[in-house]
């Protein structure tokens, strides 16, 4: 597996401050973003937001680092994150106001307009129970001082960590009659999520005012908004909290029906396949997330793999799909790879959401295997076995697949890409 930057960088401070050797004697090692930004800039070496993230010398030795002032931060064998637990699959659909006419609910490509569209739809006072919400703190502020307790994994008990002044950022702050939640909000999807970021803003508020302060993280993608209400049983305890609820809600647009799929399956001229590896990414939500982030931004081979919920392979994987479907391209520029939409990706996001969806599926079913697999499941009522996969998979002329291993594990990406498609039909 390919080193980051980060991986780099931290190899270095391990190596010129003994650091593995001060938190083996010590139980901690505390160190300064001046100290940091010697071999890289400690914004960038110090932000994982999911465990993945985390450079290979943290993951080996069960680390994670937390800020504990504006300058330094404190490395140790915390337990930092949580998974996220769906306990809700369906989704509420909400209308949009008509009279809004500054979002374009439909082409949601920001995390703050995300915010901005769950707030004036009506998403947040439903899932809230707050008839009347106003918008009262956002953006960043110092956390003030406090202490708490975090699990310590490699003894298996509690330590106390102190914070003086840290930076808190809050994407957005609405306040009820009897509550004040503070939303942590985010356009990718991920498995877990740092637990930081919900708990120092509780912490923050929890001690300047006597409403309950509800910490929410919420997730944006491909036209869902899914909610997590957690909350903190232990004020002083970072690892306290428990998922209250999670829903899942979408703005009232038009409907997939059956009949729209079966029409594009009818018409597509399938084309020959490209000479790009066959995909290995099974969840097409994750591949239709990435899209929307190079929607607004190109990115690095590094950047996707540090900011997003993937290690290097996955990066490889998921952008390898997305160049399949012909929506991304990479290029090579001070021997780093980019990567970035095509014009055909591009235009995809000038589309409605429903449109864009059905483009979607047009750009997949123009591949025999694809194609044919969907067919097959018309007409058996169900979808084909993987040994039915692997016989079309081996008529359709994929590019460097070999082995019969290899024929099976690309059958499964075959087999949730075709469920996903019939899971769009209402």
């Amino acid at each position: 597996m390919s080193k980051t930057k980060n991986d780099l960088a931290w190899e270095k401070l391990f190596d010129k401050y003994n650091i593995i050797s001060k938190i083996n004697d010590e139980g901690f090692f505390k160190i300064t973003s001046k100290q940091i930004n010697e071999f890289r800039e400690a914004r960038l070496a110090t932000k994982f937001d999911h465990k993945i993230n985390l450079p290979e010398l943290f993951r080996e030795n069960h680390l994670s680092i937390l800020p504990i002032t504006r300058g330094s931060y404190i490395i140790s064998s915390f337990e930092a994150y949580k998974e996220f637990n769906e306990i809700n699959t369906e989704i509420t659909k909400i209308s949009f106001p008509k009279y809004i006419e500054s979002i374009d609910y439909e082409n949601i490509t920001s995390e703050a307009i995300a915010i901005n569209c769950a707030f004036v739809s009506g998403i947040l006072s439903d899932f809230l129970q707050e008839d009347r919400l106003f918008p009262t703190v956002s953006g960043r502020m110092s956390s003030n001082e406090f202490s708490f307790y975090i699990n310590n994994s490699n003894i298996n008990k509690d330590v106390k960590v102190r914070v003086l002044n840290s930076q808190v950022e809050i994407d957005g702050g609405y306040e009820g009659k009897s509550s004040l939640a503070l939303i942590e909000a985010k356009n990718s999807i991920s498995d877990d999520f740092l637990i930081r970021q919900l708990y120092y803003p509780f912490r923050l508020w929890n001690d300047k005012i006597t409403k309950t302060i509800k910490p929410i993280f919420m997730v944006y993608s491909n036209g869902i908004f899914t909610l997590y209400e957690y909350e903190f049983q232990e004020p002083n305890n970072y690892n306290s909290l428990v998922l209250i609820k999670q829903k899942n809600y979408t703005l009232k647009q038009d409907d997939i029906k059956l009949d729209d799929i079966k029409s594009i399956l009818n018409r597509v001229s399938v084309i020959q396949e490209p000479k790009i590896q066959f995909p290995q990414a099974d969840s097409m939500k994750r591949i239709i997330n990435l899209f929307e982030l190079l929607y607004n931004n190109e990115m690095t081979k590094d950047e996707i793999t540090t900011t997003y919920d993937f290690d290097s392979r996955q990066t490889n994987y998921y952008t390898d799909a997305g160049r399949y479907l012909g929506i991304i391209d990479k290029r090579k520029e001070d021997k780093e790879i980019i990567y970035f939409l095509t014009d055909k990706g591009k235009e995809l996001f000038k589309k409605n959401l429903k449109m864009r969806q059905l483009e979607f599926i047009e750009l997949i079913l123009k591949h025999n295997v694809f194609n044919k697999t969907l067919k097959e499941y018309f007409k058996i009522g169900k979808m084909p076995s993987k040994k039915c996969i692997v016989k079309i998979m081996k008529e359709s002329n994929l590019y460097k697949i070999k082995s019969e291993s290899t024929f099976y594990r690309r059958a499964q990406t075959v087999s949730s890409w075709i469920t996903w498609i019939l899971n769009l039909i209402e």
